[in-house]
């Protein structure tokens, strides 16, 4: 779960830097192998996956066009429920 606080400056900055609808670039790193739930995320959108060196773990990029920055931080909100994500 991610903490309430960081949500609402998250969506202030978002709010100040971006003009809705607009488009938003999610970049996630992941283990090896979980991959396939972060694209779930995204069912309708192209994904650019990088390995890491050691091919431990997955950097994975995605740009689409977001409705508000509450679409933005639900997003985040999903992700978190995926085990060893980072999100950048």
């Amino acid at each position: 779960m991610i903490d309430k606080d960081w949500i609402i400056g998250f969506k202030e900055k978002l709010d100040q830097h971006y003009s809705w609808p607009a488009l938003y670039t999610y970049k996630f790193i992941v283990p090896k192998g979980k991959e396939v739930e972060v694209k779930q995320l995204f069912p309708r959108h192209e994904t650019t996956e990088k390995a890491s060196a050691q091919g431990n773990y997955t950097s994975i990029t995605i740009k689409m066009m977001m409705p508000s920055s509450d679409a933005v931080v639900k997003v985040y909100e999903d992700a978190s429920a995926i085990e060893g994500i980072i999100a950048l």
